[in-house]
């Protein structure tokens, strides 16, 4: 039980201090952090997702946007630079959601074919199959990639 204990506390600590709310460019609400660039990424990604698809009463975009927000966060995890990345979650219209991930890698995803029963390559796949829209923003020192879900 101690461990358990002393690994929530230490998730919540990662997390705590790390996301908050912010104004967009578009004037859409937002909710932004930084994570670290590990194995834990993608999990505290899921957590900061679930909380503010609750505050905007969105919950029923959790299993697709989970989905989402795993596989780019796995992705910025495995092929990113840096020891950070950065997560932002904004609602673009009444009932739909943006997860983007930005990291400080220049390499832009490519989606590929690939083998289906390669063991890796595709997440991207997945990510174009269940979102409404996706896309990169590069940068001249990294690049930011997004994916939306809708209600349908």
């Amino acid at each position: 039980m101690a461990s358990t204990t002393s690994h929530r506390t230490e998730c919540e600590e990662r997390l705590r201090p790390s996301w908050r709310p912010v104004a967009s460019t578009t004037g859409d609400p937002a909710y932004s952090g930084v994570l670290q660039r590990d194995e834990q990424a993608a999990e505290e990604a899921r957590k900061i997702l679930a909380m503010v698809l609750a505050v905007w009463k969105l919950e029923q975009l959790a299993a697709d946007a989970n989905l989402l927000v795993t596989e780019l966060m796995s992705n910025a995890a495995r092929h990113a630079r840096g020891s950070v990345v950065r997560i932002t979650v904004t609602r673009t219209a009444r009932y739909r959601v943006r997860v983007a991930i930005t990291d400080k890698s220049r390499t832009l995803p490519k989606l590929v074919l690939g083998d289906p029963l390669d063991e890796t390559g595709r997440g991207l796949r997945l990510v174009d199959a269940m979102s409404s829209a996706w896309g990169v923003i590069p940068y001249n020192w990294g690049k930011c990639v997004w994916a939306e879900v809708t209600v349908s």
